[in-house]
């Protein structure tokens, strides 16, 4: 078991970036592959990015390729996610989650509200 909290979010123009973190609880930290999920309002949940357990190997949404990077420090047990080239459509409350593959999620952290400006 983990324990989740996301930091970072806030309120940014379109074509700025935000670095969005996630911090967590539990010696398992390592073992578990991370992943980042968004929602905006009146939406399903969507994938956004995945590592695995080292590092060694990311998964991005289409969406997202070539603007958005995860990344993950084992020894602060922090994953990141590094926004870049906001745009409007970006606007959603992100999740920071943990399981071994993507859309695999056993445990959630409560959210941070990313909202882009055109």
């Amino acid at each position: 078991q983990v324990q989740l909290v996301e930091s970072g979010g806030g309120l940014v123009q379109a074509g700025g970036s935000l670095r969005l973190s996630c911090s967590a609880s539990g010696r398992t930290f390592s073992t578990y592959g991370m992943g980042w999920i968004r929602q905006a309002p009146g939406k399903n949940r969507e994938f956004v990015a995945h590592i695995n357990w080292s590092g060694s190997s990311t998964n991005y949404a289409d969406s997202v390729k070539g603007r958005f990077t995860i990344s993950r420090d084992n020894a602060k047990n922090m994953v990141y996610l590094q926004m870049n080239s906001l745009k409007p459509e970006d606007t959603a409350v992100y999740y920071c989650a943990a399981g071994s593959e993507p859309g695999n999620y056993a445990n959630w952290g409560q959210g941070t509200q990313v909202t882009v400006s055109s």
